[in-house]
């Protein structure tokens, strides 16, 4: 069989040359859709959900809110365990599914789950949400923003202007960068209406904090009303009822006593304030507010980090006046330096191959023919990784040893120096084209099987590596799957 196929290549040398020419091609072509990380993901399959409860302490959420949620997850397929925290002013519930299984399946199961549980909650809770299709390496970029220096009127920026700018500015455009699936904020404050009855005055008027809640909730949307038609013209009919400001807010009427409204600024205190909040975030001593993209399952942290990094230097321009934002974290710069440092030890260790071959061979052409050896196992390779969707990271592209890549080449050219060198000596003249043929032909069948049993042996010590699971599978099995596609 063996020796068939090496007849093969020496007969059609032209069809195997168009068929290596191919490989390249395709090899190219992967390499530019190959997703580059510094090291393997290791995240499990796992859905979380993220509800609000601001009201609750600890224990009553686990009951109230945490519980019913879990409780709904059960029996879901491919499902391996429930996990949940629950704290102050948060549940957080993450369903774990078994490796393999694809996670935009595993949250449109989850979220019909939800929607059966949301019947379980207790009424005025925010609804739960499912936090981003991201994984424990999506977060690639950090930045903070910063005040260096005055407003046009004087005034100083506020922690609280601070976050506007980064809800309202930044976040929203960043939101758009192909691969960015979330984009979180941190720290300072959102501005909040904030309305503070008075219960003395609630007491008198016969009035509940229900009924102030009603008032506000009834008269904060628009509404349409078609439209009219006059003199060939359509004029809509719209009613304006969204509060914009806090004169809004004080002007609403709760109820009428005999005809005398009685409005919100008669039984409580209205004015812009701060949310609640039990941490900050600072930067040099100083109160920032931190912003983090956050990149989506399979997308190439390299390539959206550096998107991200050029929309952040559009953004710049457009912030308010001594507003600046400060890179805290990149994720290129990590894997700009773990590249940095496989290309490194891959040209190193190509370099050295190739002059121990020439070396050892004594044949500048031979050891030039078995070096090619390494970029085309190579581009094979990395063909490979991207159709199984394999990262090229440190681990990896790391694990590859030229020297055992080569070593099927060395002892096919090496037999064929010496067999070619042997018979020319014989002859005492040049061998003809016919000759070298038939030498190479034979040569190679002579090492063939010695040559396979030899690679056949160094894949079966990878093979047990390929029958790791968890954690341990994530981060090892590439390694011995980007080798013996090499060695292939």
């Amino acid at each position: 069989m063996l020796g068939r196929v090496i007849d093969f290549s020496i007969r059609q040398r032209t069809l195997v040359l168009l068929a290596t020419l191919a490989l390249v091609g395709v090899g190219v072509y992967s390499f530019t859709r190959l997703p580059i990380d510094a090291v393997p993901d290791i995240t499990n399959v796992q859905v979380q959900i993220n509800t609000n409860v601001p009201a609750l302490s600890p224990v009553e959420i686990e009951q109230q809110v945490t519980f019913p949620i879990e409780w709904s997850m059960g029996g879901l397929p491919n499902i391996d365990y429930v996990r949940s925290i629950s704290r102050y002013g948060l549940s957080q519930v993450t369903v774990v599914f078994e490796e393999g299984t694809d996670i935009f399946w595993a949250r449109q199961l989850v979220g019909e789950r939800l929607t059966e549980a949301r019947g379980s909650l207790p009424p005025g809770l925010a609804e739960p949400q499912m936090g981003p299709i991201s994984t424990g390496l999506g977060e690639i970029y950090m930045w903070s923003v910063e005040a260096t220096g005055l407003k046009p009127d004087g005034s100083e920026y506020s922690p609280q202007d601070l976050r506007t700018v980064q809800d309202w500015v930044i976040r929203p455009q960043l939101r758009t960068v192909p691969g960015v699936t979330e984009v979180n904020s941190i720290g300072a404050y959102e501005e909040q209406f904030h309305v503070t009855p008075d219960p003395a005055k609630l007491m008198a008027f016969g009035l509940s904090f229900r009924d102030i809640m009603q008032a506000i909730a009834e008269n904060n949307a628009n509404a349409g009303g078609g439209y009219i038609e006059h003199a060939g013209e359509a004029y809509l009919v719209r009613a304006t009822g969204l509060i914009r400001d806090v004169e809004d807010i004080r002007n609403i009427i709760i109820k009428s006593d005999d005809g005398v409204p009685v409005h919100i600024r008669d039984v409580a205190d209205v004015g812009v304030g701060d949310e609640l909040r039990t941490g900050a975030a600072t930067h040099d001593g100083q109160e920032v507010v931190i912003g983090t993209a956050m990149m989506l399952l399979g997308a190439n942290s390299r390539t959206v980090s550096e998107d991200v990094h050029s929309r952040m230097e559009q953004i710049q321009k457009t912030l308010p006046e001594n507003v600046t934002v400060k890179t805290l974290y990149n994720r290129t710069y990590l894997v700009d330096a773990t590249l940095h440092t496989i290309e490194k030890n891959l040209f190193e260790g190509a370099v050295l191959v190739i002059v121990i071959l020439l070396l050892l061979l004594g044949n500048l052409r031979a050891a030039v023919i078995v070096a090619c050896a390494i970029p085309l196992s190579m581009l094979f390779a990395i063909t490979g990784m991207v159709e199984n969707k394999v990262s090229a990271n440190l681990l990896s592209l790391g694990a590859i040893d030229f020297g055992i890549i080569v070593d099927g080449a060395v002892v096919f050219v090496e037999n064929i120096v010496r067999r070619a060198s042997e018979e020319q000596e014989h002859k005492k003249r040049r061998l003809t084209n016919d000759e070298r043929l038939s030498i190479i032909g034979e040569a190679g069948k002579q090492g063939a099987k010695p040559t396979l049993f030899g690679k056949l042996i160094i894949m079966i010590v990878y093979l047990p590596v390929l029958t790791l699971t968890g954690i341990e599978g994530k981060m090892f099995r590439p390694m011995a799957g980007v080798v013996l596609l090499a060695l292939a």
